[in-house]
């Protein structure tokens, strides 16, 4: 009995010598075979390091903070196995257990999201409350509080399970909730960009399993999960960030000094040095350390946490914040690494500028990017410039040289400067942007306008949580004004609105029109992959075609107050045999001889026959 209660003590005692262990296991039969596993414990870089099994160490690197020390092992060709690092100073050792599990049948050539799918973007803080016992955590800071647009407001991972048959029925196929991982800053953490683990769900979230369950989840559905993750900074909360590894794991500034944000200046031929470097190496926000994606140890952190979560939650997809305020070369390897692992692997960018040539120059194999023999590898870039059109077109009544609909058309005029222009996101909006129903005050008419767009144009669409129930908020008022709860998310909640019964007769309205129009683009192959003819607006109506070897479908956006009528002749290049066409939203069929007339603020999508 004493000697096992001595060896149980032994244990206790060796195990607590390693705080941290990430990452916490890795799977065999990767791409990536050589893993630089960090250890973090209170001058663990004294020990000598040994592993068992047979297994390789190919490299230890220690740093200047005597309490990490990084091992690289060589797991191409090991099966998966649990074996024992053994860290030894003199006379003294203690051990730790690591993992290689099996990995996922196929799981390399997992299929990602594309322009066949509709992304339902949410807060997960503030769209539904499934588990009321998570809201607050003894361990974390900011306790929930409704009554703060800036608070936490309890929305979890519960949350959204509860409510997948609900994005569903809009035609939604993938959801990107915002960062899950924990934050833990003592004010507005409910948003999760200023990361404190980066290997951990929040706890008012749930748990690491609550959201592998919720992958599991959308799989069984046939939806597709895309983790929001952030390379550019952490929270100054995170555990790292108090204890730095390495001075220039983040960014370091003789004193605070924000990024001049001018992205332009990563591949300005004519910027300076100095602005370049405080557009990259400047602090997003004084919360929001900098990391220093040009050191390999934070690279390498980064690529093989990314590949650890892709794996461990069987994820579909990435969207990746403030892509181009990272080290250009850098995010470049991340992004590279992540698709060698995962051929199929989609990742879109948020690079948020205002000129097509710019963010086209992010976008993998792009022509622009290779005048400065760079390569990005980002497979999508989100297209902005029609968001700037979108959010302004539909008040413009009248069709001048600049204005109304031609916007539209100039956006898509541009579309030769991207590489894939099937694989860039498309918006209305989204959790940084002022909502589309305050820019046009609730008017279904425009919100028509601006959703049949971006279900029948090139690209993959993203919804924001709660336009399709006629949500507003006023960006200038604030974040929290853009990101109200979702009604019926919590108990007490009078309206309902993940019901029809529980709807307004508004809210119904914005809905059916969301899910007729989306459930239609589902099975559209012609939307998805087809090809573009589009033509110059006249008295502000747009007319485009998407088509294909098999089919033909016509769009017409009349943004013009009065009731327009116009001969078919000019699009005979498009309608050619065709003799008739058919309207997805009001089963309406119009005879291509005729003219056409269609009503002020409103649209057709003419299925040909």
């Amino acid at each position: 009995m004493k000697k096992i209660l001595f060896s149980f003590l032994i244990s206790v005692s060796a195990f607590a010598q390693i705080d941290k262990v990430e990452p916490p296991f890795w799977w065999n039969d990767m791409n990536l075979s050589d893993v630089q596993i960090m250890f973090y414990g209170k001058n663990i870089a004294q020990n000598e390091v040994t592993v068992s099994n047979g297994i390789i160490i190919k490299g230890i690197q220690k740093t200047e903070n005597p309490n990490y020390v990084f091992v690289t092992i060589e797991t191409k060709n090991v099966p998966a196995q649990d074996f024992v690092f053994t860290f030894k100073n003199g006379k003294k050792s203690f051990t730790q257990n690591y993992s290689l599990k099996a990995r996922r049948a196929n799981s390399r050539f997992r299929k990602s999201y594309d322009s066949s799918d509709v992304i339902y973007l949410l807060m997960p803080d503030r769209f539904a409350n499934g588990n009321p016992n998570n809201d607050n955590n003894p361990a974390l800071t900011e306790k929930m509080d409704r009554s703060k647009d800036n608070g936490r407001h309890g929305g979890d991972i519960e949350g959204i399970i509860k409510n997948l048959d609900y994005i569903q029925s809009l035609g939604a196929t993938a959801v990107w909730p915002t960062p899950l991982c924990e934050d833990n800053d003592e004010r507005g953490s409910y948003h999760t960009y200023g990361q404190s683990d980066v290997y951990k769900i929040d706890a008012r979230f749930g748990t690491n399993e609550d959201y592998v369950r919720m992958s599991a989840e959308l799989h069984k559905r046939g939806m597709k999960n895309i983790m929001d993750y952030v390379t550019n900074h952490w929270g100054w909360q995170h555990w790292m960030y108090k204890d730095l590894p390495t001075r220039d794991w983040v960014h370091q500034f003789p004193e605070f000094t924000n990024s001049n944000y001018r992205m332009t200046t990563q591949f300005d031929p004519n910027a300076s040095a100095r602005d370049a470097q405080y557009c990259m190496d400047g602090w997003f926000v004084k919360s929001m350390p900098d990391l220093n994606q040009s050191n390999p140890l934070v690279l390498n952190y980064l690529t093989q946490n990314a590949i650890w979560w892709i794996e461990y939650a069987d994820l579909d997809g990435f969207r990746v914040d403030t892509y181009s305020y990272n080290d250009k070369v850098g995010i470049a390897k991340w992004t590279k690494a992540i698709t060698d692992e995962y051929p199929h692997f989609n990742i879109v960018g948020e690079v948020w500028m205002q000129d097509q040539a710019q963010m086209a120059y992010w976008q993998k194999d792009s022509k622009i990017g290779a005048i400065q023999s760079y390569n990005s590898y980002l497979p999508s870039v989100m297209d902005f410039t029609l968001y700037n059109a979108l959010e302004k077109v539909f008040n413009e009544d009248k069709g001048e040289w600049d204005k109304g609909m031609i916007r539209i058309y100039d956006n898509f005029a541009n579309d030769f400067l991207y590489p894939n222009i099937d694989n860039i996101l498309i918006f209305a909006e989204n959790h940084d942007t002022n909502r589309i129903n305050q820019a046009y005050k609730n008017d279904f008419k425009k919100y028509q306008m601006a959703m049949t767009i971006l279900a029948t144009v090139r690209g993959i669409p993203q919804l924001y949580y709660g336009s399709e129930i006629a949500m507003a908020g006023d960006k200038g008022k604030g974040d929290g004004d853009i990101r109200h709860d979702f009604p019926g998310g919590w108990n007490g909640d009078t309206n309902n609105a993940f019901t029809k019964a529980g709807r307004t007769e508004e809210q119904n309205k914005f809905y059916d029109f969301t899910a007729k129009i989306f459930n239609w683009r589902k099975t559209k192959d012609v939307i998805h992959f087809g090809k573009t003819t589009h033509y110059v607006p006249e008295n502000n109506v747009y007319v485009y075609f998407r088509y294909n070897e098999k089919e033909s479908v016509m769009v017409i956006v009349n943004n013009s107050n009065e009731k327009q009528t116009f001969k078919t002749n000019r699009f005979q290049e498009n309608l050619n045999h065709y003799k008739s066409g058919k309207d997805v939203l009001s089963n309406a069929s119009f005879d291509l001889k005729n003219d056409i007339s269609i009503e002020g603020k409103s649209v057709l999508v003419l299925e040909l026959k």
